[in-house]
């Protein structure tokens, strides 16, 4: 492939935003070198529309490159961050294989970045395998900690007498459990919970409502758990707070109207605040 050099913006490079795009030739496939300067100041702004223009390229049957480095005026830095960001949080990914559910990066408009499993800030996503203990019992992840308050806790609980109900695994399995495997422990659970027409989970032999629409106990726990698995985890607290002040976005269709506790990615946006202002993560709730 043929690399330019000493190339210049379409627009003279003046002091706003500015833009360079060559077509360079190859003995197999034309390709594309993608260049832009966003302005400065909107996170995320160059990352998008060269996310636009690699998915458009594509298409057209061209493959579209970003040279690594390159430099902005008055930076030192190159492809590898975006302003004050990694800007592989925003490559465009084309999957075919793709599925339904997921968000891609490239749809994060500017001052937005989705919390993409494809990448490091997929750790702060509740599937994530990051260990942490809640009063005393060890999980492998929120999400196993979340869907294990839908298994049944101890003999005398209702959804274990219901002897017609299959439950494959035990409450302890499930803590244990990551990702989707947990996911799909908890799916089985839910439609048990249908079968008996109840609506609550348990922790500690206490029952709470499983989808509220306020912020009650379930979803103050979920936080809880949250806020353990950021202190006990330096990796997720640290990421977190890379992510400055960018609105943080899911990698997954949300159903309409779901409880607040679903929003992860608003919560964590709350405990960064805490964070950037000296709070202290150890806190048991976000208000």
């Amino acid at each position: 492939m043929t690399v330019l050099k000493n190339s210049k913006p379409l627009d003279g490079g003046g002091g706003g935003s500015n833009a360079l795009v060559d077509v360079v030739g190859s003995s197999k496939k034309p390709y594309c070198i993608l260049l832009w300067m966003g302005k400065r100041g909107v996170h995320g702004q160059r990352a998008t529309l060269i996310a636009v223009l690699v998915s458009a390229f594509a298409v057209a049957g061209i493959e579209a490159t970003i040279p690594q480095p390159f430099g902005f005026p008055g930076e030192t830095s190159g492809y590898a961050s975006i302003g004050r960001y990694p800007a592989r949080w925003w490559t465009p990914v084309i999957d075919p294989q793709k599925p339904d559910w997921e968000i891609l990066p490239q749809a994060a408009k500017p001052g937005e970045v989705i919390l993409s499993k494809r990448n490091e800030l997929g750790i702060l996503s509740n599937f994530a395998a990051t260990p942490f203990t809640l009063r005393g019992v060890r999980y492998a992840s929120v999400e196993g900690f979340w869907q294990m308050m839908l298994y049944p806790e101890g003999w005398d609980d209702p959804r274990a007498k219901a002897t017609f109900l299959k439950w494959p695994y035990t409450r302890a399995e499930v803590a244990l459990m990551t990702a989707f495997q947990a996911k799909a422990a908890g799916d089985i659970a839910e439609e048990n919970m249908r079968k008996l027409g109840i609506d609550w989970v348990t922790f500690e032999g206490r029952r709470m409502r499983y989808r509220s629409m306020v912020r009650a106990d379930h979803y103050r726990l979920i936080v809880e758990a949250m806020r353990a698995k950021l202190s006990q985890n330096p990796s997720v607290r640290q990421i977190l707070l890379s992510t400055g002040d960018l609105v943080l976005l899911p990698d997954h269709t949300q159903e309409p109207n779901a409880p607040p506790e679903w929003a992860y990615f608003k919560i964590w946006m709350e405990i960064r605040r805490e964070l950037q202002h000296g709070g202290s993560a150890a806190k048991s709730g976000v208000n």
